[in-house]
């Protein structure tokens, strides 16, 4: 059996009919069998037709003729995932070359990784692979991803070890997440998994022991000088979005993908000093606007599960350092004192921040301080110690006893209206945006601004962000006078 065929050149020679699968043939090779034949014939039909294949436009070119000699099928249980180099070296790519790969159930995100750099060209491999999924967790080696926890970026999270967690396992079709190779250069890689699952028989021929692309584009170079995943040849390059990328920007995952920290399951858990329930609370939130309130359940963290809580603390550290609000260098030191089993600097009490900073920043108008009790970290306003205002019998007499009492004063409500103002000025939506920054004008900004953050569904994250601030600010004035919260 000899057919000359225009592409490619040459001739179907007797040995192709050796290329079918030994279960197709109901005779041996010398006396093929009707089944054989008709395969044969798809395949030579196949080659025949080659010249007529629109190869720019259609990925399944090659596939075509594997499925000819290999009609076997396999369920449709394979990812596949669109994978576009934005980036590296400080350099954006675009238009951003591609490849689609085929990923089974079995393919571990390694698997993946190699087939990425394989697809990509790289030749030099001495050098990390991180993915990070859509809420925030990254895939790594072991010794990587605990480094990583102790960040100042993203939600902390449990790093998913990259040598054995599969693909399919932790993701699914319509998935958006993002791989890059070697942290210093930084190659960034969108990756897309695709709405249908496919069969590797029918884009592959073959099912393969480790991921395989089976279309792609771009100047890698590529195979067929495509230069975008849709180029067929012809047409000018299209135009460069006027916005960065926001994976090459470092915001993504954007926060609004990551859920906020349950604030009244923290507290729970501090006050039931329950620190599995503590550490599973802080685990997968966006807890940047909530340093201080996540800070005050470490120590109990560190005392009952040190192993668990040590890189959850350093990474607080790190974003106490890196926010540098009023108060956050103060529990920076703190925890890293506690880490180190070292004393606190300054007289530990147990003091109530949360009433010190209502009374510290409280209305003068109704309040001209308070007082803190050095002994038992209570605080009482300065109301309290007026008969006239609580009756004889409920009244401090801290003169009774004036080394026992500190007294300050009420510092107004400043620092309150510049939390609204940088609480305005965070936001995306430049009408949202200004709605905040024009309530906090003139008299009664703070309760239009209360009313339009309620009206815009900010409430909460309004809450913990100024609540936040104002621990901060309740702590650094302690630091100031000698005193550690404990």
């Amino acid at each position: 059996m000899v057919v000359t065929i225009a592409q490619p050149q040459g001739v179907v020679l007797p040995e192709l009919v050796q290329r079918l699968p030994s279960a197709a043939l109901d005779e041996s090779i010398c006396n093929i069998g009707g089944w054989a034949l008709c395969h044969a014939t798809a395949l030579i039909t196949a080659l025949s037709t080659w010249s007529e294949v629109p190869k720019r436009a259609c990925p399944y070119a090659y596939p075509a003729i594997a499925r000819a000699c290999h009609p076997r099928r396999v369920a449709r249980t394979w990812l596949s995932v669109t994978v576009e180099l934005l980036g590296g070296r400080g350099e954006e790519l675009w238009p951003p070359p591609g490849r689609i790969f085929a990923v089974g159930p079995s393919h571990t995100f390694m698997d993946f990784a190699d087939a990425i750099n394989d697809a990509f060209a790289r030749w030099d491999r001495s050098h990390l692979s991180v993915f990070t999924l859509a809420d925030g967790r990254v895939v790594t080696d072991e010794e990587t991803g605990a480094e990583m926890t102790e960040w100042a970026n993203g939600p902390i999270t449990e790093p998913v070890d990259i040598e054995v967690a599969k693909v399919a396992r932790h993701l699914a079709p319509g998935d958006e997440f993002k791989y890059t190779f070697d942290l210093g250069d930084q190659w960034v890689h969108r990756c897309v998994i695709g709405d249908e699952k496919v069969d590797p028989m029918e884009i592959l021929g073959t099912t393969a022991r480790k991921p395989l692309p089976y279309w792609g584009w771009g100047s890698i170079p590529d195979q067929y000088g495509r230069r975008w995943a849709d180029d067929v040849g012809e047409g000018p390059v299209p135009g460069r979005p006027a916005a960065r990328d926001p994976m090459l920007s470092h915001v993504w995952p954007d926060l609004v993908q990551v859920p906020a920290l349950d604030l009244a399951e923290l507290r729970a858990a501090i006050a039931t000093r329950d620190a599995v329930r503590f550490l599973t609370a802080v685990r997968g939130c966006d807890i940047d606007d909530v340093l201080q309130q996540v800070g005050a359940g470490l120590p109990m963290a560190l005392e009952q599960r040190p192993d668990e809580a040590m890189p959850v603390t350093l990474s607080i550290i790190n974003r106490l350092s890196s926010r540098a609000g009023l108060g956050d260098d103060v529990l920076a030191e703190d925890l890293l004192a506690r880490l180190r089993g070292e004393p606190l600097s300054g007289r530990v009490i147990p003091v109530d921040l949360d009433m010190l900073g209502a009374v510290l920043e409280g209305d003068p108008a109704m309040s001209s301080g308070g007082y803190l009790d050095l002994n038992t970290g209570e605080v009482i306003d300065v109301n309290s110690t007026d008969p006239m205002m609580v009756g004889e019998d409920a009244a401090v007499d801290v003169e009774k006893e004036p080394e026992r009492w500190l007294a300050f004063d009420c510092v107004g409500s400043r620092n309150g209206w510049n939390d609204m103002a940088e609480f305005a000025a965070r936001q995306r939506d430049p009408a949202l945006r200004q709605r905040l920054e024009h309530a906090i004008e003139g008299r009664g900004a703070f309760r239009r601004f209360r009313d339009l953050v309620q009206q815009e569904g900010l409430a909460d994250p309004w809450h913990a962000f100024s609540n936040d601030r104002q621990l901060g600010r309740a702590r650094a004035f302690l630091a100031d006078v000698g005193i550690r919260v404990g």
